[in-house]
């Protein structure tokens, strides 16, 4: 004898998809109808030469910071001071250890830039992952339940974007003698995701009203579903733009950071760090100070630009 239970509960499951699917935009478009918003925004996101240029400057930057001895056999943490002290750089010896000169201990600058991308962008990336997912969740909660859990889930969020970012910050880490990168990511990502919240309460409070998402309630489809299968994919758009922009705002704080020596350990290679020990030879042998802050820039610039074309993309308003 069939289960007819189960089925009766497949059979509802299947209604309220066909009703959500009918009051929502399919995310294939059949030919002959419009596209979906992600359809669009890949479409866009191709022909821009923004976010073409900036994907590939990222790409590179990731193949850098995943395999920094791919691009040179130099040790960025050695280097002979009586022999290579402040060595000029030589441009013409492209991906040699001599490429961007050395520093006042005699190391290879161009090996340093190299390795000291992993831990910038690793920094950058997993606070960006912590700050979207934690304060993704907290802005979701507060903006479809509403009411009392709006109000307190808010104005702890409020508490915590009063707290200047950076000061903050240099508070928490100056509580930590062993400063690794896992430290240096909680400290950024404990101060850091009440922008996301914001943005992901205000998304989630415009959507909740769609009529899609009144057409599950009404089919009795269970909060989980609603806020994950209608509500989260349908609200997340503005948040990805958000954290992609941010994601280079965090790498920048790194680096300030550990310029100021509160960021990583002093034995970890960063691009801070280097600008730091550069600065006492900028008037005489600016190269030491030049290289790792030209790296620093340009990585923050193809974030920047990355989150500009996305935001181009998703956002109606500028289509």
């Amino acid at each position: 004898m069939p289960d007819l239970t189960k089925t009766s509960t497949t059979d509802k499951a299947a209604a309220q998809d066909e009703v959500v699917a009918g009051a929502a935009v399919s995310a294939t478009p059949a030919p002959g109808k419009p596209r979906s918003l992600w359809g669009d925004a890949w479409r866009d996101l191709r022909r821009n030469p923004l976010f073409v240029i900036s994907a590939l400057l990222i790409v590179v930057l990731l193949l850098v910071a995943a395999f920094p001895g791919m691009f040179t056999d130099a040790n960025p943490e050695t280097g002979d001071q009586a022999k290579n002290f402040l060595g000029k750089p030589e441009l013409g010896h492209f991906f040699q250890a001599d490429w961007f000169g050395y520093d006042g201990t005699g190391r290879s600058i161009y090996a340093r830039v190299l390795f000291g991308a992993r831990n910038s962008i690793v920094v950058g990336v997993g606070v960006t992952l912590l700050v979207t997912l934690f304060g993704g969740l907290v802005g979701m909660l507060a903006g479809y339940f509403g009411g009392f859990w709006d109000s307190l889930l808010s104005r702890i969020t409020d508490v915590f974007f009063g707290i200047p970012f950076l000061l903050g910050s240099m508070v928490v880490l100056n509580g930590f003698t062993d400063r690794t990168v896992w430290v240096v990511m909680g400290a950024l990502a404990f101060l850091g995701w009440t922008q996301i919240a914001r943005v992901m309460r205000g998304a989630v409070i415009t959507t909740k009203h769609a009529d899609y998402v009144v057409a599950a309630r009404a089919l009795g489809a269970g909060t989980k579903r609603i806020l994950f299968r209608h509500i989260l994919p349908n609200a997340v758009a503005p948040v990805i733009v958000v954290a992609t922009i941010a994601l280079g705002t965090y790498i920048v704080a790194e680096s300030t950071l550990s310029y100021l020596g509160l960021g990583l350990a002093d034995d970890s290679i960063s691009w801070g760090g280097d600008i730091s020990s550069g600065t006492q030879f900028i008037r005489n042998n600016p190269h030491v100070l030049l290289f790792p802050a030209g790296m620093l820039s340009i990585t923050v610039l193809a974030f920047i630009m990355m989150g500009d074309a996305v935001r181009e993309a998703l956002d109606p308003k500028l289509r």
